[in-house]
């Protein structure tokens, strides 16, 4: 009895023991994949920089493994991440999918989160708003309210989401531009207030659906000095960039010589922007006019004491009440822009007797402006009202422009015309240097190819936009040159290129006399010239003699519904009513510029700001 129980003792003992081994081993194998685990990662972090080795040190590398030196894995959902140096996506992804949830659980639906990332990137480029704003206090809060699932990403991932957006934009802003038949470029230049420089390009393009495009291709640092050589190098590397060199009809600038020696530099058509010219012309008068100029004078000085003077402004403001009249801020003029004396007189005029009456009961010494002075500021704003009214159209940038040109000055001179009355006065005498030095401009602007073939192949104006049917006719000439120069282009690009003959066919053509057939196939030659300018002479006439379209019609169209009709001037269409009238585009992204490099936002990077105008104005 007592060996049975010795046995069974020992049988006990022996499977416990074995029990222990077992476990054992399994510690074992636990211990060596660790093992293999922590040397894996520690060869990994050798070959690393130092600076990614102190990130290793991170809590949050116990959920994540490096897969590859810009990739990390998550090993709570296999997710995979972009990985720069830095723990931001690891650590906002942990807590979006996996803090407090459990291993297995993702917690917030990777769609909303996404919707909501792009929804904040939009709101960061739209409303010009700085990347911090992820890190203001108030705004946490009001999108923990909103959404408390939602983390916020870092500002170095919200910076990181934009380039993302910025390399998504160009890719489809480049495929766009790569189908256009003809682009046509403005530029510029601005300082920010930084006092760095910065040059803008933009493009313009009509596309496949018969719309006219606007893409800004650049918007670049500039330190260097303000040359034609230096600015041709930057707009020619952001036209190689674009793969538009060959495909540029015209570049639109202000008249500053180093814009029109660029032109020059890179054998470019120029344009002088019409907004300018008309500003010049404008501002040559009104300095030329004495007795407006001294009523400008009297004017800037009312209008600045009421700006001023706090308690002038409110009078001004309880007069107007009192009177019914509209209770608007007087304008102030400003020196670069003749418009701003157009509207300040205007907005004095409206004003008259709530000015009058507030300057009479006010302490001052400024002369308020007499019955004569209004009569006179009556006279000039019934002769500016149409320049004033041509410079807003001509700064259109979504419609086509470039065609109005000669058609606008055109009406200008008329209305300038209807204004020259006897007897002689003040507004006559304004009317008539306008005409004169409007005058001088057209007959430039009139012999350059790029406008008047734009105004002839514009369906609203043909030939009726000319102020000389002289002009007119020429310009018709030109087009039908241009049209026959299509016509032989398409008829090489279709044909196949002749068969060469052999060595001995040459020889043997040679012995034989080669002069036979040589009038023959000039006689050919010719004719095919002669067929050629006589069916652009018909397309053209064809195209002429059809009625013209409502002025408030889009051109574009037209040549949409007739391209078929008149193929060819349909290709020349597309090349010249891409052309915009004046450089404005490229100033509304400098006044763009100037909302996102504030006060706030004056470190940002010209990289960064860049991007940020890429995407604002191309969205």
């Amino acid at each position: 009895m007592w060996v049975f129980d010795g046995e069974l003792r020992l049988v006990r003992v022996r499977d416990s023991l074995e029990r222990v081994r077992d476990s054992l081993e399994r510690v074992r194998d636990s211990l060596e994949r660790v093992w293999r685990y922590r040397r894996v990662s520690r060869e990994s972090q050798e070959r690393m920089e130092p600076a990614t080795k102190r990130r290793m040190s991170s809590p949050v590398w116990e959920h994540f493994e490096l897969i590859s030196p810009n990739k990390v894995r998550c090993l709570l959902c296999a997710r995979e991440l972009g990985y720069n140096n830095n723990t931001s996506s690891m650590l906002r992804h942990y807590r979006a999918m996996h803090e407090n949830k459990g291993d297995t659980d993702c917690g917030a639906k990777p769609g909303e989160q996404s919707q909501i990332d792009e929804d904040l990137v939009s709101m960061v480029i739209e409303d010009s708003q700085p990347f911090s704003i992820v890190e203001d206090s108030g705004f946490k809060r009001f999108v923990k309210s909103l959404n408390p699932s939602y983390v916020l990403p870092t500002k170095k991932a919200l910076k990181v989401m934009v380039e993302a957006r910025y390399q998504e934009m160009k890719v489809k802003a480049k495929a766009s531009i790569e189908k256009a038949a003809a682009v046509s470029l403005t530029s510029d230049m601005w300082t920010s207030i930084n006092t760095e420089a910065y040059l803008a390009v933009t493009c313009h393009f009509v596309d496949e659906s018969s719309t006219l495009n606007t893409i800004v291709l650049g918007v670049q640092y500039f330190p260097n000095a303000h040359t034609a050589e230096n600015i041709a190098h930057v707009k020619g590397t952001l036209m190689a960039e674009w793969a538009i060199t060959d495909k540029v009809t015209c570049l639109v600038t202000d008249g500053a010589a180093n814009m029109g020696a660029c032109a020059r530099e890179l054998r470019l058509k120029h344009a002088i922007c019409i907004a300018h010219t008309l500003n010049l012309v404008v501002k040559k008068a009104l300095d030329q006019t004495p007795e407006l100029s001294d009523i400008r004078a009297k004017s800037r000085k009312i209008v600045g004491y009421f700006r001023s003077s706090t308690s002038a402004k409110e009078r001004l403001s309880v007069v107007q009440e009192q009177l019914r009249k509209p209770q608007h801020k007087l304008l102030q003029e400003v020196e670069t822009r003749w418009n701003s004396t157009y509207n300040m007189l205007e907005r004095l005029f409206e004003q008259r007797e709530p000015v009058g009456a507030a300057l009479a009961s006010l302490t001052t010494d400024i002369p308020p402006l007499s019955s004569a002075d209004f009569g006179i500021i009556s006279e000039c704003l019934v002769v500016l009202a149409p320049f004033n009214d041509a410079t807003t159209e001509l700064s259109q940038e979504k419609r086509v422009s470039g065609s109005k040109v000669i058609p606008l000055l055109t009406m200008l001179d008329h209305c300038l015309n209807e204004q020259m009355v006897e007897p002689p006065s003040i507004g006559s005498s304004l009317a008539q240097m306008l005409r004169m030095l409007l005058r001088e401009r057209l007959d430039k602007i009139q012999t350059m190819s790029i406008m008047f073939l734009a105004t002839l192949l514009d369906p609203r104006f043909r030939k009726l936009g000319f102020l000389s049917p002289t002009r007119a006719s020429e310009a018709e000439k030109r087009l039908k040159a241009e049209c026959a120069s299509v016509m032989r282009a398409s008829t090489t690009s279709s044909s196949a290129p002749p068969p060469q003959p052999s060595t001995s066919q040459s020889v043997e053509a040679v012995s034989h006399g080669n002069n036979l057939w040589r009038r023959l196939d000039e006689s050919v030659r010719q004719t095919h010239t002669q067929n050629v300018t006589a069916d652009a002479n018909i397309e053209v006439q064809r195209y002429m003699m059809e009625p013209n379209i409502g002025r408030l019609e889009d051109p574009l169209k037209y040549w949409g519904r007739q391209k078929y009709v008149y193929p060819h001037l349909y290709k020349l269409a597309l090349t010249y009513l891409c052309t915009p009238a004046s450089s404005v585009p490229c100033e509304r992204v400098f006044s763009k510029a100037g909302e996102i490099l504030s006060k706030r936002r004056n470190r940002l990077r010209p990289a960064t700001v860049e991007k940020l105008l890429f995407l604002n104005k191309n969205q």
